[in-house]
């Protein structure tokens, strides 16, 4: 294994829920030998990519603006954020905004005020495709091929009613296809439910999705469907001019 790959080992080991890792713990999770980790995180700390307070690791300040400067996702979030914030205006509820990355969904973007509901998902955090709305929007609007590995895959189960039948998901995101919107219903945890809708290149694959989330208690998805269509297709509509601009100014 290359340094660079044992680097990139080390980083992916943080997940968003850390509250620090220690050094123990660290290398039960990378896997590396003891002498080859102590020397890398202490490369990481002095080249700013890792911190080390009190004993434990955790990624940086200086790792999360190099990864605000990467073009793709920092675009998007400038052009999605007045739809997000909009739609969390609309409905008060938690608001994600979530790329794909294989077959899970990253968040890259969250808005959610005092009375949010405690969802599972974490900014920078990531989750199945097949469990979660947003998750959803993204597989039904993704590559043929991605779609039939993640249908063929055993299916994870998170909480009581997520769905592990390849049948039903496959009518799900047919659903999907047909309405531009996706579903989950307490499939992530217990208690939440969500509903999401693709943000779509100039070929219908999903760039990206956005949801809104809310307790089973007091939160309707299908009636907050449109609106989060609606959003959806404003950040479609705004990338797809911005791009646009970009063609003719280097043409």
């Amino acid at each position: 294994m290359t340094v660079i790959a044992k680097v990139a080992v080390i980083l992916d080991a943080f997940t968003a829920e850390d509250r620090g890792v220690g050094f123990a713990e660290l290398q039960r999770r990378t896997g590396l030998a003891k002498a080859t980790l102590h020397r890398l995180t202490g490369e990481l700390v002095a080249a700013r990519l890792l911190e080390r307070v009190d004993g434990r690791f955790h990624l940086s300040g200086h790792l999360f603006a190099l990864g605000m400067r990467a073009s793709v996702e920092r675009g998007l979030i400038e052009v999605a954020t007045p739809f997000l914030e909009d739609l969390y205006e609309r409905t008060h509820e938690t608001v994600h905004l979530g790329l794909r990355e294989g077959a899970e969904v990253v968040y890259v973007a969250k808005i959610g005020g005092h009375r949010q509901a405690r969802a599972p998902s974490r900014l920078g955090g990531r989750m199945p495709l097949h469990a979660t709305a947003i998750g959803k929007a993204l597989l039904a609007f993704a590559p043929a091929a991605l779609r039939a590995e993640v249908l063929d895959a055993p299916l994870a189960r998170l909480a009581p009613r997520t769905v592990t039948s390849a049948a039903i998901l496959r009518r799900q995101l047919d659903e999907a296809v047909r309405t531009g919107v996706a579903f989950e219903a307490e499939e992530s945890a217990v208690g939440i439910v969500c509903v999401g809708a693709p943000v779509l290149d100039g070929h219908d694959v999903a760039v990206a999705a956005v949801s809104v989330a809310g307790p089973a208690t007091r939160f309707d998805p299908r009636r907050h469907a449109a609106a989060v269509k609606a959003a959806a297709a404003g950040v479609t509509a705004t990338l797809a001019r911005r791009e646009a601009i970009l063609d003719q100014s280097s043409g």
